[in-house]
């Protein structure tokens, strides 16, 4: 899997400089700084951020379901293929303060030990790419705060017993680097880094990861969209949470299909990661897809303009 990224990362170096995949996108006539735009059609893939971000005076509405495993031992007709089941939901709102600025709120259920889950998050975006290549790259900054509600756990290994507020909170920030190579493929690498004020005995506190995702459009209205996250975990503090709760760590993996409607953005996605929050399908995705224990999923947005001035 370390060579798909190399591979992936070589081409996003090349492709840099092919301006002749962007010549589609300049209109005869405008000027050859003009920035590119819709690299992305939503804030987010699968489980990846986009550079994309929403424009001010606008409300994002969006709803993200995960479904029980498919197949494996928990999968199967038994349980409608994962149907039956829930593993999280997330509920979140996004407003743009300006058009390169966003915040937003969000509550999800939570798919580890660590539920009922509020996340405050910003994205900026501070750099965007251009027609003619002076400027090659969009660069973003995604940070977020999450804090748990559940009641603490009495078990003194368990992630959730919480001593203070600060331990049902963690934090994640991201740098989002993505390109538009044409009108119909766009990539994004986003370094991440993750802090968990207080995990299960003898886990890290702290992880790096890195991100991948792209974009290719199959027609006007549907593309296909994948994404890929590898965290560097400490070799011998996943040893050793593997040997006490009897489960791997895997990496997140997701692929699916993007459909504009015209009001709203639809994701249909199959991953292997049952969270959406960043602090937990990065740290803990214990399922494989080797073993079948990837689930449906769906993500619906909306957006709501308070702009007067842009709906006369």
């Amino acid at each position: 899997m370390k060579s798909i990224i190399c591979t992936l990362l070589c081409g996003i170096t090349t492709g840099a400089f092919a301006q002749e995949d962007l010549d589609k996108l300049i209109d005869l006539g405008n000027p050859k700084n003009e920035k590119v735009t819709a690299t992305f059609k939503s804030g987010s893939l699968i489980n990846l951020k986009t550079t994309e971000t929403i424009h001010r005076n606008e409300l994002d509405f969006k709803v993200d379901h995960r479904f029980g495993d498919i197949a494996g031992s928990a999968g199967g007709s038994k349980n409608f293929f994962g149907l039956d089941n829930s593993s999280d939901i997330r509920i979140g709102l996004d407003y743009g303060l300006l058009d390169n600025l966003t915040i937003g709120i969000a509550r999800a259920k939570g798919a580890t030990e660590i539920r009922q889950l509020y996340e405050a998050n910003l994205k900026y975006r501070f750099l965007e790419q251009t027609v003619d290549n002076s400027v090659p790259v969009s660069i973003a900054f995604f940070g977020s705060t999450t804090v748990s509600a559940m009641e603490a756990s009495e078990d003194k290994n368990s992630a959730a017993n919480f001593d203070d507020f600060s331990d049902r909170m963690s934090y994640v920030s991201q740098l989002i680097i993505a390109r538009k190579f044409s009108s119909d493929i766009s990539f994004a690498l986003v370094p991440t880094y993750l802090h968990r004020n207080f995990t299960a005995f003898n886990d890290q506190n702290n992880m790096f990861a890195i991100g991948i995702g792209g974009r290719a459009k199959v027609s006007n209205r549907i593309a296909v969209v994948a994404d890929y996250f590898l965290p560097f975990r400490q070799s011998s503090k996943k040893q050793y949470r593997e040997n006490i709760t009897g489960q791997r760590y895997y990496n997140a993996l997701g692929v699916g299909l993007e459909m504009d409607t015209g009001g709203h953005i639809f994701h249909l996605n199959f991953t292997n990661a049952t969270a959406m929050q960043e602090s937990q399908f990065i740290s803990e995705t214990n399922s494989s897809w080797g073993k079948g224990q990837f689930r449906w999923g769906f993500s619906i947005a909306r957006r709501f303009s308070f702009d007067k001035k842009a709906k006369e």
